[in-house]
């Protein structure tokens, strides 16, 4: 029987999710045999190579770090060339072919940060915040080719706290997966876990998200916008545009909040409006109160001293 410990891992991720999984496993004396990431990606106005987090873990611990441009025949042989005994896997963000897949011989474990079969794909924590969601949860899965499609080895249901963030929800899942895994691993190399197949039945499916995925429709119900708001808190932010002198300009929406509660008169949607002290604006169902705001080619500033230096806001309406 083989010490899960002492097996020759690699280890592939790229996202700050990811990192704290290999995070876990380095601190429980893992034997990481080499590490796989996204290459270095330019950001930035000056167009800077970013490493991913998983990288900067990989290169403080002095691990091997291999970053193919995609899985030919020579990434295939290298990594068989390594003779890796498992593939661990999270927040990757790429398919495996079933090539690399058939390399090590107790497989590849993927860890997803969903309940499965729901959100299969590769946001998940960000469609459980815009669903609003109560509850979510994260599974250690045998990987194959499909999409988030393989055997479930082990779950657990997490709760989401209704102000909760996509940061401090992925740091959370990041955390009990983490343990997760942990408990999975000795299990799975002394074969005394079952691998339980999907229903495809009950299968949905998140897809990347874009910048303009941000932007707000003042139709939507306030509660709607909030989720969107939580969701994509790290990344894109959630933005509108306001018409000033015949220019549309972007303004991004640093923090809100919302009530479900209407005053006693109805303003228009996207109307800009003040409710006592605080600046509202009119949706769909219910208010939005901006507290920090962002117009382009500004800095982030509190919604009084936007006010103070465009007086005009009040009583505009956004788009």
């Amino acid at each position: 029987m083989k010490d899960p410990i002492k097996l020759k891992t690699v280890f592939m991720g790229t996202s700050q999710f990811a990192a704290k999984i290999l995070e876990s496993l380095l601190e429980n004396h893992y034997n990481i045999v080499s590490v796989y990431t996204r290459a270095d990606k330019k950001s930035g106005r000056n167009q800077e190579a970013g490493k991913s987090a998983v990288k900067l873990i990989a290169e403080k611990n002095n691990l091997k770090i291999i970053e193919p441009e995609k899985f030919d025949d020579g990434a295939i042989a290298e990594l068989g060339a390594q003779e890796p005994d498992i593939l661990i896997i999270a927040a990757y963000g790429r398919i495996l072919p079933k090539k690399i897949l058939d390399i090590p011989g107790f497989g590849a474990l993927n860890v997803h940060p969903s309940l499965l079969p729901k959100y299969r794909g590769p946001s998940p924590l960000q469609n459980a915040l815009l669903e609003g969601d109560e509850v979510t949860g994260t599974t250690i899965m045998l990987m194959n080719e499909g999409v988030d499609t393989g055997d479930i080895l082990m779950q657990e249901k997490i709760f989401i706290d209704s102000e909760e963030t996509y940061a401090e929800l992925s740091e959370n899942v990041a955390a009990i997966s983490a343990e997760l895994l942990l408990r999975v691993l000795p299990l799975w190399v002394e074969r005394k876990i079952s691998p339980l197949a999907q229903d495809d039945s009950r299968a949905t499916y998140c897809q990347l998200i874009e910048r303009s995925d941000g932007q707000i429709i003042w139709m939507d119900s306030a509660n709607s916008i909030y989720n969107r708001a939580r969701a994509f808190f790290s990344w894109p932010g959630i933005f509108t545009y306001w018409e000033k002198d015949d220019c549309n300009l972007r303004l991004k929406l640093h923090k809100i909040s919302l009530t479900q509660n209407l005053p006693e008169t109805k303003h228009q949607v996207g109307e800009v409006f003040k409710v006592d002290e605080k600046v509202a604006v009119q949706t769909g169902e219910g208010l939005i109160f901006l507290e920090e705001v962002q117009l382009e080619g500004k800095n982030k500033t509190t919604i009084e001293d936007f006010i103070n230096g465009y007086p005009s806001f009040i009583g505009s309406f956004l788009k």
